[in-house]
């Protein structure tokens, strides 16, 4: 029997937070089908290559991150209409990840067909099915902040309850009632005090907080 032409491919959802909105880092194809469309960064699975290898891999070497730059990655879902890819049948297995703005932000400098677009408007037609892939994305993660510590990956290591906040905030597109917000948070067990207050601010400084050691060793394994 056989069989048409078949393969898999990986793209990655790689999200930050630029300028108080959640933002995706996109490429600009070179290539046909789609040159010169945005699309996520992404690639065929190699056949002795894993799912994960085949992620990291394009981590590195399309979107411009270092190895190991990515503290928390998982897969999304598995993408395949028939019509989707105009070469030939392709399911893609998408990824996604949330890193700090400094991070995406330095890829962005270290090549001109990368660019950081907020999900919410992404500006023009993008290639393939890549709109459809990054909004699945948007609403797993906007499903996983009631019971997952997922946005901390968004923060550097001391932050506010307040930068903690606007994180959320971005992520939902909502403005949220600050004390519940914060009562909220501090009842999660996810943050403890650091007993210190940030400074260079032109605000009444505000207390530090950090992830609880059980939700850092929980990421760490």
């Amino acid at each position: 029997m056989s069989h048409p032409p078949f393969a898999v491919t990986v793209d990655l959802v790689l999200m930050t937070i630029a300028d108080g909105r959640l933002s995706v880092l996109l490429q600009r194809r070179s290539e046909e089908p789609f040159a010169d469309r945005l699309a996520l960064p992404g690639g065929f699975v190699g056949i002795e290559e894993t799912l994960g290898d085949a992620a990291r891999r394009i981590v590195i070497g399309k979107a411009g991150l270092a190895a190991g730059a990515s503290a928390w990655l998982e897969q999304l879902y598995t993408f395949g209409d028939p019509q989707r890819d105009p070469r030939m049948r392709t399911v893609s297995v998408a990824h996604f990840a949330l890193l700090p703005h400094a991070v995406l932000a330095r890829a962005v400098l270290s090549r001109s067909d990368l660019a950081l677009v907020p999900v919410t408007d992404l500006g023009e037609p993008l290639a393939f099915d890549h709109a459809t892939i990054i909004a699945a994305a948007h609403e797993r993660l906007k499903g996983k902040l009631d019971y997952s510590p997922v946005a901390f990956a968004l923060l550097p290591d001391l932050f506010t309850l307040r930068d903690l906040q606007s994180v959320h905030e971005a992520i939902t597109g909502k403005t949220l009632n600050k004390p519940a917000f914060r009562r909220r948070m501090l009842d999660t067990g996810w943050i403890e005090r650091t007993g210190q207050r940030e400074s260079d601010t032109p605000f009444r400084p505000a207390e530090l907080y950090k992830i609880s050691v059980q939700v850092a060793d929980g990421r760490a394994g």
